[in-house]
């Protein structure tokens, strides 16, 4: 069941970075993620500490569900360009404004999916949330999303395919709260991989 999730993630991933001029970047911010994706060769390459964090160079081979096309094509980008000089942080994704909201309540809608019983525990949720590296501004917006039944039908209406990659790798991590992905999970995941592929 994992693979079937992951893969097409992978896929997705590679398909977005193969279209942005920030691939540096958006590579770095997504990095971390592939570790754990399979179908993904990734070989540390240096490991130092700096400052009190721990510093990893990592070497990653194409992903056996991408297209070599692709995979060539962010080799090309990545050495055509440079790093900015005032960090990592200048360049990412953001999510357009009319998108917001549809990609908050897709993420409550994870969380409450995740929490069968129906009870949501937000001391216990809300660092989990900062952990994935979600702002806090969204974060505030899941908080107050949860208040409300969502709708995972209506939430993919012309929810646009860089929005649905990266609501599915979140919803992925939210899944795996519990070390267990249940078939409501498993069902928006598909749900998400196809709004991608239709797009």
């Amino acid at each position: 069941m994992l693979t079937s999730i992951v893969r097409p993630m992978v896929k997705a991933q590679i398909k977005l970075l193969a279209q942005t001029q920030a691939t540096k970047i958006t590579l770095v911010k997504i990095i971390a993620r592939w570790l754990g994706f399979l179908g993904v060769s990734a070989q540390v390459t240096h490991l130092d500490t700096v400052e009190g964090k721990i510093q990893v160079s990592l070497t990653v081979s194409q992903p056996e569900a991408s297209d070599n096309q692709d995979w060539y094509r962010i080799i090309e980008n990545i050495k055509s360009s440079k790093m900015p000089q005032e960090g990592l942080e200048s360049e990412v994704f953001q999510i357009p404004a009319q998108q917001q909201n549809k990609y908050q309540r897709l993420l409550a809608y994870a969380i409450q999916i995740n929490h069968q019983e129906g009870i949501v525990h937000w001391e216990s949720i809300y660092p989990k949330l900062q952990l994935l590296g979600i702002e806090e501004s969204v974060i505030g917006g899941i908080k107050t999303a949860l208040k409300v039944p969502q709708d995972i039908e209506r939430l993919v209406k012309n929810l646009d395919a860089e929005v649905a990659a990266l609501a599915l790798s979140q919803t992925a991590c939210i899944a795996l709260f519990d070390q267990h992905v249940n078939p409501e999970e498993y069902r928006v995941l598909q749900t998400l991989i196809k709004v991608m592929s239709q797009n």
